[in-house]
């Protein structure tokens, strides 16, 4: 099978190219992408751990199975500075040690994580699995926005915030928010804000399976300052 790998950053220099084409065998995953760019990048040793990797624009696992005609981007450590949150809607299951590896840098004092995960009950029902759906657009505009608010507001370096759509099951991660900055106070706080404020102003809704049923979840009340902005004009 063929597949098309994307570089960029400190890899597209490397390489010299912004993408390659290259003939896999059947059965092959992302490893077997990453160890033929080992063979040809020996000394680049502390690079491989910290690359985040995307799979037709979701981000994947390094296990991920590979299929013809996939596209594989080879993500390196984004650069310092706060110009470029991570931000992305996924259907795989979220790696969340590769996306931290690639957001921290040598400037950081912490690095600050929420993982939400599915639990298996809710208010005393047993769940099953969750199912998870979103305004793809507007969402992606609204998670790039608290990203940026969160940098400058609250002084940090860098913001990614993942989260998974699709069927979930008990035990997945359904959104991964990472904070990195000099300070632990911030980042804390930078982290506790964008989880709270995404809650209540992302448009992500949440179906819960139960044993004996199936209910969208009650969202959080939309703020204020939202519903006003939808009648002003009426």
């Amino acid at each position: 099978m063929r597949v098309t790998v994307l570089f960029f950053g400190v890899l597209k220099e490397m390489l010299a190219s912004e993408s390659q084409t290259l003939n896999l065998p059947s059965g092959a995953t992302v490893d077997t992408v990453l160890e033929h760019y080992r063979k040809l990048l020996p000394q680049q040793v502390k690079l491989w751990p910290a690359l985040a990797i995307a799979v037709n624009r979701s981000y994947a696992a390094r296990g991920c199975g590979l299929c013809d005609g996939d596209e594989v981007a080879l993500l390196p450590p984004v650069s310092g500075g706060s110009g470029s949150p991570v931000v992305a809607l996924v259907t795989e299951p979220i790696d969340a040690a590769s996306l931290v590896a690639a957001i921290k840098h040598g400037e950081d004092g912490a690095v600050v994580v929420f993982d939400g995960i599915v639990r298996n009950n809710t208010r005393g029902r047993h769940t099953v699995f969750l199912d998870y759906e979103a305004y793809q657009e507007m969402a992606l505009l609204q998670m790039q926005g608290l990203a940026a608010e969160a940098i400058a507001a609250h002084g940090v370096r860098q913001v990614a915030i993942v989260h998974r759509l699709g069927r979930l099951n008990v035990g997945e991660t359904s959104v991964l928010i990472v904070v990195a900055s000099a300070h632990r106070a911030q980042a804390f706080e930078a982290c506790r804000w964008l989880i709270d404020t995404l809650k209540k102003t992302v448009p992500i809704w949440k179906k819960e399976h139960f044993e004996d049923g199936a209910v969208w979840a009650d969202g959080e009340p939309f703020p204020s300052e939202l519903l006003e902005k939808g009648t002003a004009g009426s």
